[in-house]
């Protein structure tokens, strides 16, 4: 969206005259802000404001529902699937380009692990984000109205696997969330429900240093929250996750943030990848040995031209990806009018966590924040981040909104199968949740 939104301002003259044409394929028509996701699925910040309407924001760019099957970047083709050619059942159609940007990001990097695919959810979209937040008060609602302990318990054991940024912040949101929730019902109380981090290394947030990480794993302890460092999730079958120490807890929710892998389309296409399966590229965001393909973001191993150690890459995260956009967007068009390129050079300032309502790690400039400071630096920090002025106010309103009233404690599951109810009134069977959350 970064790179579509420069390259606008910077054609203009072009765009007018017709002589260019930028084509965006994408499979939602929205960019999410993952770093509000969190805030999402707590309530703190409603879903349609964590994501940014592609076709108001690049009004002068063609934007496609749909995804690259493949690339020939030989032959400058790139094979799609739309919405249309679903609907029409005409399969695949092929379009051609003269420049190529590929950045479709990471997806989750999942293991062989015995019914994670049937029962676990990810963390990565605002879709996944409200399901969660939703399936954890219907967790709530089941635990509060059964007679089973068995199934109480198991409805109020929630298991997070991954230590890095994703699982820290959804379980922190999620559990201060939840713990409010609590005091809405008659017979559930904060105590009772059982949030468990698993963690494969022996400690979580690397990207706030060894110290804050410390200090984050001692937080959440002080919260009731069983933090599992060296520890594996072995099997989630049965709705029973069994981890590597030995210990089982029946459970109805398991949340996968284990790290990210490249997208599958890197491997469909005839450009060069390095061991990890990500493009190689230049410092100045061409593909590397290619001309005419550019790449950025989690898909894209940019050499860091400010580390002081040879062959280190840019992290695969958002500070260098939103950079990489924009600097991405400038080398286009001095590449169109034969003008030299810039290269891409940020240094790693720090990073920012928020571990649930008024409570933060962050690690910036070298100094360590921890608390409230280290919470309101988060806000600030992604609210200068996100995209738009648009979403800008209607974020900071909805904070103001948050600190003068009560959370919100609603679930709206049933949006997840709007024609249930009048499938059942016209005498159908309304549709089963595969993993069984109600």
């Amino acid at each position: 969206m970064y790179t579509a939104l420069g390259l606008q301002r910077k054609l203009k003259p072009e765009l007018r005259r017709g002589d260019v044409e930028i084509v965006v394929v994408t499979p939602d028509p929205y960019m999410t802000y993952q770093p509000f996701l969190p805030e999402a699925a707590a309530g703190s910040i409603s879903p349609r404001h964590v994501v940014v309407p592609l076709r108001r924001v690049l009004d002068q760019c063609r934007v496609v529902i749909g995804e690259a099957t493949s690339i020939d970047h030989a032959k400058r083709k790139a094979t799609l699937t739309t919405l249309a050619t679903e609907e029409e059942g005409t399969g695949p159609e092929q379009v051609t380009y003269d420049e190529l940007v590929l950045a479709p990001g990471s997806i989750s990097r999942t293991l062989p692990i015995p019914g994670l695919a049937e029962y676990a959810i990810g963390f990565k979209t605002v879709e996944e984000a409200i399901g969660l937040r939703n399936h954890v008060i219907e967790q709530m609602d089941i635990a509060s109205s059964t007679r089973d302990p068995a199934i109480r318990d198991a409805a109020l054991t929630f298991v997070f696997v991954g230590g890095g940024y994703a699982g820290v912040e959804a379980l922190g949101e999620l559990e201060d969330m939840a713990r409010y929730a609590a005091r809405y019902y008659h017979n559930v109380t904060a105590d009772d429900m059982k949030w468990i981090l698993v963690e494969a290394s022996n400690r979580i947030l690397p990207e706030v240093g060894e110290e804050m990480g410390k200090y984050t794993v001692t937080q959440l302890r002080r919260r009731n929250i069983d933090v599992r460092l060296e520890t594996r999730l072995e099997s989630c079958a049965d709705r029973v996750a069994v981890l590597s120490d030995g210990s089982r807890f029946p459970t109805r929710t398991v949340v996968w943030t284990a790290g990210v892998k490249p997208h599958p389309i890197l491997a469909a296409t005839d450009l060069p990848l390095n061991g990890r399966g990500r493009l190689k590229c230049t410092p100045q965001l061409t593909i590397d040995g290619v001309t005419r393909a550019w790449a950025a973001g989690d898909a894209a191993a940019v050499p860091d031209v400010t580390a002081d150690e040879p062959g280190k890459e840019t992290a695969p995260n958002a500070q260098h990806a939103v950079r990489q956009a924009k600097v991405l967007a400038d080398n286009i068009a001095h590449s169109l009018r034969g003008e030299p390129l810039d290269t891409y050079s940020h240094k790693y300032v720090g990073s920012v966590a928020s571990l649930g309502l008024h409570k933060g790690v962050a690690y910036l400039y070298g100094r360590k924040v921890k608390g409230y400071p280290a919470w309101f630096m988060h806000r600030v920090y992604h609210l200068s981040r996100v995209p738009t002025f648009n979403r800008k106010a209607r974020v900071f309103a909805e904070w103001t909104l948050s600190g003068l009233f009560k959370r919100e404690i609603v679930s709206l599951g049933s949006l997840e199968h709007p024609r249930a109810e009048f499938e059942l009134a016209a005498g159908g069977k309304p549709p089963q949740d595969p993993k069984g959350s109600s």
